[in-house]
């Protein structure tokens, strides 16, 4: 196909793959707490499903676990952004 529109190679070489890989790392605690946030959001509206789905305590379970998984995640993803930081330093 590149031949057929007379390109000199690949439209996506391994400069490309770096870069476009780059955009998903976390860099600083603005962006950790901007990914944390997204999560948390999303682990509250989970939250309210499950409480519709399953009444009771089953529900009441499941749905105090969702922000349980996000605190641990982003205790992770902050000690990841010190480390990387300190490694830098």
């Amino acid at each position: 196909m590149a031949d057929f529109r007379h390109w000199r190679g690949s439209c996506v070489n391994a400069g490309m793959w770096t870069r476009l890989s780059r955009l998903f790392v976390i860099k600083t605690k603005f962006e950790a707490f901007l990914v944390i946030y997204g999560l948390g959001t999303g682990a509250v509206e989970r939250s309210l499903h499950y409480l519709d789905q399953y009444p009771g305590h089953q529900g009441l379970i499941l749905a105090l676990a969702c922000p349980v998984a996000v605190f641990m995640a982003g205790g992770r993803i902050l000690d990841a952004i010190d480390r990387d930081e300190g490694e830098r330093a």
